[in-house]
C-alpha cells in the first residue's frame, strides 16, 4: 500500500501525517486533504485514505491530535464503553479551536503544495465527524485553496456560536457537499436548515442532505454505527464531487 509516513511542521510543533497515492499509475495527482474523525488515526482511516487515493488522488491525512503526543490506535467500542477514555477523548476534541484548526490547515496547505505527487493549485477536502467541521472551516478560511469540500456526519456545523463554520459561508468559493444522519444531536434539523440558508445566501454551489436510516458515524467501518449502504452512497457522492471539480 503506497502510504508514506511523514511529518508537517506547524506553529505548535510537528504533525505526523500519511500521504496516500494510487497503487497504480504515476503522478502527479489532484490533491485531497482528509480530515480525520474524533477517534483519531487508526487502520480504518488509513483504509479510507487509500481507497480515495486509488480513485486517482494524492491524499493527505494529518493527525489533528499531534499536540498530545503519540498515542496507540483507538478502539471505538472500547473508548465509548469507558468513562475515563471518553472524557479524555472529549478533551482532545474540545482542544481543537477554530484558531488551532486554521493554523494547522495553513501548515497542511503549505506542505501539500510543495509535494511532487500533487498537481494543481486548488485541492479537495473531505472530513468525518469533527473532520467535517474542519473541512467546512477550511473552506471559509482558505477560499483560494479549495475547489471541493465534503462533510460526512459532521457535527456543530451551524450553531449559534460566532466561530460556527456557517458564519463564514460568504467567503466560500468551493463546491460543498454535506451529508448528515438522522437522530444526530450534533447536527439536528435546525442546524441543517441554518447551514443551507447560509450557503444559499452566500451563493455557494452546495448540497446539504440527510441519509435516511443512517446514524452519526455511518461512513467509517470500525464505528458501531457503520452503515454499509450509507457508506457506499458517501463514496459515490464524494468521488462525483471530486471528479467534477478537480479534473
Amino acid at each position: 500500500m503506497p502510504r508514506h509516513e511523514l511529518t508537517i511542521p506547524t506553529s505548535d510543533g510537528t504533525c505526523p501525517a500519511s500521504l496516500f497515492t494510487p497503487a497504480v499509475g504515476t503522478g502527479p495527482w489532484p490533491g485531497v486533504i482528509f480530515f480525520m474523525d474524533g477517534l483519531g488515526i487508526r487502520p480504518a482511516q488509513w483504509e479510507m485514505g487509500q481507497k480515495l487515493a486509488d480513485a486517482g488522488y494524492a491524499v493527505l491525512l494529518p493527525d489533528a491530535y499531534y499536540r498530545f503526543g503519540p498515542y496507540p490506535p483507538m478502539d471505538p467500542p472500547a473508548v465509548f464503553a469507558d468513562e475515563t477514555k471518553r472524557a479524555k477523548l472529549f478533551e482532545w476534541v474540545g482542544s481543537l479551536t477554530r484558531e488551532r484548526k486554521i493554523t494547522d490547515i495553513a501548515a497542511y496547505l503549505k506542505f501539500f503544495s510543495s509535494r511532487p505527487e500533487v498537481k494543481g493549485k486548488k485541492f479537495g477536502a473531505t472530513g468525518y465527524c469533527m473532520g467535517g467541521h474542519a473541512a467546512l472551516t477550511a473552506a471559509g478560511a482558505f477560499p483560494d485553496s479549495f475547489a471541493a469540500i465534503a462533510s460526512f456526519h459532521g457535527g456543530n456545523l451551524a450553531t449559534e456560536k460566532p466561530d460556527s463554520p456557517h458564519q463564514f459561508a460568504k467567503a466560500i468559493t468551493a463546491r460543498v457537499y454535506v451529508a448528515g444522519s438522522i437522530e444526530d444531536a450534533s447536527f439536528p434539523e435546525d442546524q441543517k436548515l441554518r447551514l443551507e440558508q447560509a450557503l444559499t445566501d452566500a451563493g455557494v454551489d452546495h448540497v446539504v442532505e440527510t441519509y435516511e436510516g443512517a446514524h452519526h458515524g455511518f461512513a467509517v467501518r470500525d464505528l458501531p454505527s457503520f452503515n454499509p449502504a450509507a457508506a457506499e452512497r458517501h463514496w459515490v457522492e464524494l468521488l462525483k464531487l471530486l471528479s467534477e471539480t478537480l479534473s
